[in-house]
């Protein structure tokens, strides 16, 4: 599958994992025949040349499998790209003192990472975390993570907008705020709802301003690793969390 840009997917990768998800959801189920180009190509809104190489890469990953003159068949569940288990980067960085220090907490508008990955309708509004995880009081990670609409948060289950806490009246500044912080996938997770995810890892580098806020160079290397987790079908969670090289090595266990 081609790899997930820094900031916007190309329209392969988004093609790519739509279809995904209609096969997460069961729109698709495995066993069942892609509708024929044509009719894909326009249930989708795509051209049937771009439907086409997009296909030809699922074939490749062995999501479905195509035969001339027979079409498209599911085969089975998209492979897991990434951890076994869905666990938030607190856990993953341990061991070690692990400290979540909150440096935003907004309300966004739709942007094109969280607005494609929650489905947002443009009066719809995300709300923002940015965190910064600590290991032995090194910075270890930054945590972005945009939760989707309060309204769709409560279909979905009431627990995960409260878990969020009330909405902010004003951006939080770096340093607001005196309780203990976590990231927001750890406090949807401690609500005990049932949570899926899909992830993608790439490589980048820090940046400007998070290399300022520890006082390391923009061009530092960093991993990226993006989830979007889902409740009760629908995606409540988009996250982009960015390890520094010399961060710990992170805990991860392989799917066979």
């Amino acid at each position: 599958m081609p790899r997930q840009g820094d900031r916007r997917h190309s329209p392969r990768v988004e093609l790519y994992e739509r279809i995904v998800a209609a096969i997460d959801d069961g729109t698709f189920p495995p066993g069942a025949k892609l509708p024929p180009e044509p009719e894909l190509a326009a249930l989708l809104g795509v051209s049937r040349p771009g439907l086409r190489e997009v296909l030809i890469l699922l074939q490749e990953d062995g999501v479905i499998t195509r035969r001339q003159g027979a079409g498209s068949t599911v085969n089975q569940l998209p492979p897991a790209p990434g951890l076994e288990r869905l666990l938030p980067v607190e856990t993953l960085l341990g061991p070690g003192t692990v400290r979540c220090r909150r440096r935003a907490v907004e309300l966004e508008e739709p942007t094109d990472f969280s607005g494609y990955h929650l489905r947002l309708a443009p009066a719809e509004r995300a709300c923002f975390w940015e965190t910064v995880v600590e290991v032995d009081g090194a910075a270890a990670c930054f945590a972005h993570e945009w939760a989707a609409d309060r309204s769709a948060l409560r279909a979905a289950d009431p627990a995960l907008a409260a878990a969020l806490g009330d909405p902010p009246k004003a951006p939080a500044r770096p340093g607001d705020g005196d309780g203990p912080a976590t990231t927001m996938l750890a406090a949807f997770l401690d609500t005990g709802c049932t949570l899926t995810a899909r992830g993608t890892l790439g490589a980048t580098v820090l940046g400007k301003e998070r290399g300022e806020a520890i006082s390391r160079p923009p061009e530092t290397p960093a991993m990226l690793l993006t989830q979007t987790v889902s409740a009760a079908g629908r995606p409540v969670l988009a996250a982009k969390y960015l390890f520094p090289s010399g961060a710990p090595l992170l805990s991860l266990t392989p799917r066979r």
